[in-house]
């Protein structure tokens, strides 16, 4: 065989090693960025979802407080709403109203 065979031969090794090289720094340093860019990402939007969750427990504590809750509130005399009472006050109310639809309904007939 020739010398310039065999030199071309190393030749075209040595570049195809450096090219070899070159497109996987490439591919490395791609994958780098890609994935700086999805941890920025993702950091951006866990920031913003909790500005956004701040910003409506804001507005929720200024429109609603506890002590303007009927079941909060204390009664006229102080002392705070007992709840299963005014259930059963609601229901006795509302078996009333439909007794009132009843009788109501019988008499247009």
């Amino acid at each position: 065989m020739s010398k310039p065979a065999v030199n071309s031969f190393f030749v075209g090794r040595a570049l195809a090693e450096g090219l070899y090289e070159q497109l996987g720094n490439g591919l490395a340093n791609f994958l780098s960025e890609l994935g700086k860019f999805d941890a920025e990402q993702k950091e951006n939007l866990r920031q913003f979802t909790q500005q956004v969750m701040e910003r409506a427990s804001q507005e929720a504590g200024t429109v609603v407080s506890d002590s303007s809750s009927p079941f909060n509130s204390p009664s006229s005399n102080g002392e705070p709403v007992d709840l299963q009472a005014t259930i059963d006050e609601l229901r006795a109310e509302v078996a009333e109203l439909r007794s009132e639809l009843q009788r109501y309904r019988n008499r247009t007939v």
